[in-house]
């Protein structure tokens, strides 16, 4: 898929041929406009993330799991939306085989301000 495309649809059933792969990617980058960046996210095992340099939000699309975010933990399921600010550690957790989630970074590097 061309995340340089045109687009402004883009469909779960043909997000997720992009991944896992048999190479084992992850994930893949499905969409940019100005700072937003899309992408599918597929973790199969375990989740290697470290710190990204800007704000990312999750919806999660199949699959349940934990989330963990700094010392912080929840549980997750389809339908839910995570948030990890800049720079904080965060990662899934004893997920299930069929996870996958939609990401979305945004804004500026180091994340946004909180609003006020």
């Amino acid at each position: 898929m061309d995340a340089t495309a045109n687009r402004f649809s883009l469909s779960f059933a043909e997000a997720a041929k992009a991944v896992p792969t048999a190479q084992g990617k992850r994930f893949a980058s499905l969409f940019k406009h100005g700072t937003l960046d899309v992408e599918i996210y597929a973790p199969r095992g375990a989740d290697p993330q470290q710190p990204h340099t800007r704000d990312e939000v999750y919806v999660v699309v199949q699959g349940s799991g934990e989330f963990v975010h700094g010392d912080d933990r929840v549980n997750f399921s389809a339908g839910d939306f995570l948030f990890a600010k800049a720079g904080v550690a965060h990662r899934f957790e004893n997920f299930s085989d069929d996870f996958y989630t939609w990401v979305l970074f945004y804004g500026p590097e180091g994340g946004e301000a909180p609003a006020r």
